[in-house]
């Protein structure tokens, strides 16, 4: 099956993400929602089901609260690309696992429904889209789940190619996502500053990217100068003193070889310090 492209005008082909979660927003509740970056807000999908070609499955680790989350990325190939997130230890994750590891043919069409449990937990439950029959398996907490994965791994890999061209999967990677260097490098710098991370999003939206790596390296020189300055703002009366300072002892340090976050730190204790003495002589 060839599907027919419409030639001009359209938005970029990103996928569409749906969050696991169960809540209420305007008088509306939900097992899942879409989330707009650019207003902060939620979106209920009112629909609890999903109809389409299970094409991929991502383990990716997200940050919340400071700390690294793992994530399971459900991808399904439907009229979009759609990315259903959860967390892996969540009840919607490992029920959806179980039950996807009894499939056994992927290039079946499957539903994954979302179905809300008590406490504000959310299960999943899996149909054979066609024969719109249940697949489900006992419940098992203590499952091998990365064996689990694997298996459905295993099964995905053989029959990706063989999938319909409407559903066009890509080959499934069942990874735990590496965490490039510049984005290390500005998660590091920023949670060493406290800098706030929605001003991060913001200057990346503003180059129409998600990941800082995807930056060209000068734009992540001048966003770790910029989360410096200002942490420095309230630290010296001259600001081009602390920016001098930054040029010498940072900058100029690391083309040295010295490590960043050292001298960035070292950077700091010596603003504060003269800080210090400045209000000590008052």
């Amino acid at each position: 099956m060839v599907t027919e492209i419409k030639l001009g005008l359209c938005n970029p082909p990103k996928p569409v993400y749906l969050y696991v979660n169960q809540g209420e927003v305007d008088g509306e509740s939900y097992v899942w929602y879409k989330f707009n970056i650019e207003q902060d807000k939620k979106i209920p999908v009112s629909q609890r089901a999903l109809t389409g070609y299970l094409s991929e499955l991502r383990l990716t680790t997200k940050e919340f609260k400071g700390k690294d989350n793992m994530k399971l990325d459900i991808v399904v190939s439907a009229d979009e690309l759609y990315v259903v997130r959860t967390g892996l230890e969540t009840n919607f994750a490992k029920s959806f696992l179980l039950a996807a590891s009894l499939v056994q043919d992927f290039t079946k069409p499957l539903i994954i429904a979302a179905t809300a449990g008590d406490e504000n937990t959310v299960f999943c439950n899996l149909y054979d889209a066609e024969a719109k029959t249940r697949i489900k398996r006992e419940w098992n907490k203590d499952a091998d789940w990365a064996s689990v994965i694997r298996d459905i791994q295993c099964l995905l890999g053989v029959t990706s190619n063989s999938l319909p061209e409407v559903a066009n999967p890509p080959k499934l990677s069942v990874v735990t996502q590496a965490v490039h260097p510049q984005d290390l490098r500005i998660k590091q710098i920023r949670t060493l500053l406290n800098y706030p991370v929605e001003l991060i999003k913001e200057r990346l939206q503003f180059h129409d990217v998600d990941r800082p790596n995807l930056l060209h390296i000068s734009k992540i020189d001048e966003l770790v100068k910029n989360m410096c300055l200002a942490w420095a703002s309230d630290k010296c009366e001259h600001p081009s003193h602390a920016e001098s300072l930054y040029q010498n002892q940072v900058v100029d340090a690391v083309a040295n070889g010295a490590d960043e976050l050292t001298t960035v730190k070292a950077w700091m204790q010596q603003l504060q310090a003269q800080k210090s003495s400045i209000n000590s002589q008052k």
